[in-house]
């Protein structure tokens, strides 16, 4: 399919994988799509500028790649910086279409629905978008594709008019003529608002007088607080809505002005925020901030997993809010002849974003897909998932032709560096991943032979040796039985599975002839490290047991992130230490005891802060405490172990000490945790130079049922 991408200053139409529907989705055949004069372009320009530029305008996101290099290396963070650069960004968030296919547990769609769509990274510029339901409104069958393309920025409109909380017959000015100026003005009228627009802009403005406002104002010609102030009859307009984009602090300090008491200000675009105090305190005003599109933005509980407000108590969520657009429109209440000025073929993208940067730039745009036809579902659903990135691929005898499953950051930013490092042993071969952008771009960054959006492409290449499994954890297990029973070898992050039932499939799969079955492993890579290599050396002329002690300063993570979800981080985070207390034992576990945390209040969870006891069959003893709420300037790891009067300590995978040993003191600049050797070693095992598995079946087995015990 074709995409829209955002790349070195231009927009660039992309061929690309096209999607498949995800559970709780629908798969939209797109017709026409809205570009965001404002939100799009901004993105165009930032792409443009040099790496220095962008860095002095965002120390933040320096500082963000300062300490991916002080995690990971200046390498891998510069290749991972170049690939972001070098592949760009998909774009868009507001489209119209018709239901293709339908997601497992969506009920409220059916296919050959006309429906509009949005979210940003998700209702892209592209042929085709897989959307979650929430994000998606159905179409009254009268209303035309190319005004419900403009959906989502009703919605932003329509939520800033919200938050104004205007009553009939009150003053409201309008300041921005532009596309959200103009939505929001005619929503405003509607409402029985009395409506004053400002803008520089004469043309914006005349059709601001022909959509019904009452009076326009251009503050190069007349100065608007005075003139607001003799129109609401000296008292200052009741609200002001703010639906401008400028880097300039006057004009909000304008709008401030030019408030009646207790009056109030709402952003719906963007402004500069150095605010004189006097503008506000005299009066007692309200400064709101309308966000997007309405309640449940940002809210991954509803927009991802559909998960709904009651509508008792939220009125209007995002989604309401925009399928009153839509109906508004179809009354023909609200109207967009003046307002869309161009429309462009998809083919024709990069035209039509160079259109929005002439000097008499248009308020809105669209792209055009075509006519979709029902007869033609099943040649849209058979759209090429399939994108070949190198024809020329080069792969020596003997290497382990590899798949990568998941392109985001630490499937490509850490184990694609390392495979590349390795190119007698392992290919990067093909990369499959939900989103047929990052496949493409990752694969031709690795020089991979295709991309795709399709298990089953994967499944079915015999020319794949090894699967690399690094998507989120609740598909780990899905994909690892997928790809054992199609006969392929396994390597796959942590963790193996998130409940028993899932991993009580793995062990079926393995019941009988495992040595005549695929190779499976599990990446809890610290027991490879350099570090506990050298601790091994050691510990395995033990008389006695061991006595470890081990400190997870796990960090914390917010409430809402997924990392919580699927067992949560004792499953998809804590196996890594479970798994290195066994690999230094080299024993069965026989007891486990645990004790969480209780908070007084909900900044943290019990789940991730956690002391756990295990003991093992030697009479070995590891102590291990994973917390989420210790400070960020200790060390994230740190080890003691304990035996035969003798201590080794390890400290962040930076540094290891003997006490009453003499050992090999390891010092590093960055902490190495075993991502590169563990490939060392699983390539023993695939080439049959080491005929025992890296980890033994049993052993990621017991890891991940004592994750479950916990």
């Amino acid at each position: 399919m074709i995409q829209a991408i955002i790349k070195k200053g231009k927009v660039l139409g992309k061929i690309t994988p096209s999607p498949n529907v995800s559970e709780g989705s629908v798969l939209i055949k797109v017709v026409n799509s809205c570009i965001s004069a404002g939100t799009e372009m901004s993105g165009v320009t930032n792409s443009g500028k040099s790496l220095i530029k962008r860095a002095m305008e965002q120390p933040a996101q320096v500082a963000k790649v300062i300490n991916m290099a002080k995690s990971i290396g200046i390498s891998k963070t510069l290749a991972k910086v170049k690939g972001t650069i070098d592949a760009g960004n998909a774009t868009g968030y507001s489209i119209s279409g018709v239901v293709i296919a339908i997601g497992e547990g969506v009920e409220s769609f059916k296919i050959g629905d006309k429906v509009a769509a949005a979210g940003a990274g998700i209702a892209n510029h592209a042929e085709y978008v897989d959307v979650p339901q929430n994000l998606v409104m159905k179409m009254q069958q009268n209303l035309d594709f190319k005004e419900a393309s403009t959906v989502t920025l009703g919605g932003i409109a329509m939520q800033g008019v919200r938050r104004a909380d205007m009553k009939f017959g009150e003053f409201c000015v309008v300041t921005g003529a532009g596309i959200l100026g103009l939505l929001a003005m005619q929503m405003l009228k509607l409402s029985g608002i009395r409506v004053a627009v400002i803008d520089l802009d004469e043309n914006r403005l005349n059709i601001a007088k022909e959509l019904g406002a009452e009076i326009i104002l251009n503050p190069n010609k007349e100065d608007p607080v005075k003139t607001i102030d003799s129109w609401s009859g000296g008292y200052g307009a009741d609200c002001v809505l703010f639906a401008a984009a400028t880097n300039s602090s006057s004009p909000l300090a304008q709008s401030f002005q030019m408030t009646k008491k207790k009056g109030r200000v709402v952003l719906l675009g963007v402004v500069g925020m150095d605010i004189n105090r006097a503008d506000i305190y005299t009066k007692e005003l309200d400064f709101l901030i309308s966000t997007s599109y309405g309640p449940g933005r940002y809210d991954k509980s509803y927009e991802d997993k559909g998960c709904d407000y009651p509508y008792a108590y939220v009125r209007w969520t995002e989604n309401r809010n925009m399928t009153e657009y839509l109906r508004l429109l179809t009354l023909k209440q609200i109207e967009l002849d003046r307002v869309i000025n161009g429309i462009y073929s998809i083919e024709n993208v990069t035209q039509a974003f160079e259109s929005l940067q002439a000097p008499e730039k248009p308020l809105m745009v669209l792209l055009d897909y075509g006519k979709v036809e029902l007869e033609n579902i099943k040649e849209y659903l058979s759209e090429d998932k399939k994108i070949v990135t190198n024809n020329n691929i080069i792969i020596k005898k003997g290497t382990i032709k590899i798949a990568l499953i998941g392109s985001g950051g630490f499937g490509a930013g850490m184990h694609l560096p390392n495979i590349e490092k390795m190119p007698n042993k392992y290919k990067l071969y093909a990369v499959m991943s939900r989103t047929g952008h990052s496949a493409k771009s990752v694969a031709k960054q690795y020089g991979a032979k295709y991309a795709t959006t399709d298990y089953d492409e994967i499944l079915n290449d015999k020319n794949i040796d090894l699967v690399l499994i690094a998507t989120r954890h609740d598909s780990h297990a899905s994909f690892v039985l997928q790809a054992l029973e199609a006969g392929k070898h396994v390597f796959v992050e942590k963790p193996l599975a998130t409940n028993q039932d899932e991993l009580n499939s793995i062990k079926e799969f393995y019941q009988s002839d495992v040595e005549n079955k695929p190779i499976l492993f599990t990446a809890f890579n610290r027991r490879f490290s350099k570090y506990l290599n050298e601790i091994r050396k050691h510990t395995s002329k033990r008389v006695n047991p061991l006595f470890i002690q081990y400190r997870m300063n796990a960090g914390f993570i917010p409430l809402d992130h997924w990392v919580h979800e699927n067992g949560g981080r004792i499953i998809g985070e804590g196996c890594h230490i479970i798994d290195l207390m066994t690999s230094l034992t080299n024993e069965k576990v026989i007891s486990i005891s645990s004790e969480s945390l209780t908070p007084q209040n909900e900044k943290f969870l019990n789940s991730d802060n956690k002391s756990i006891v295990l003991k093992y069959e030697d009479g070995s003893v590891a102590n291990i405490q994973y917390f989420a709420m210790g400070s960020k300037e200790l060390s994230k790891e740190y080890m003691e172990v304990h035996f035969d009067n003798k201590t080794i300590v390890m400290d962040d995978y930076k540094f290891l000490k003997g006490y009453g040993i003499k050992i090999d003191e390891i010092t590093t600049k960055i902490s190495q945790k075993g991502q590169f050797e563990e490939l060392e070693v699983l390539h023993d095992t695939l080439s049959g130079k080491n005929d025992k598995w890296a980890i033994e079946l049993w052993d990621m087995i017991q890891t991940t049922e004592i994750t479950f015990s916990i």
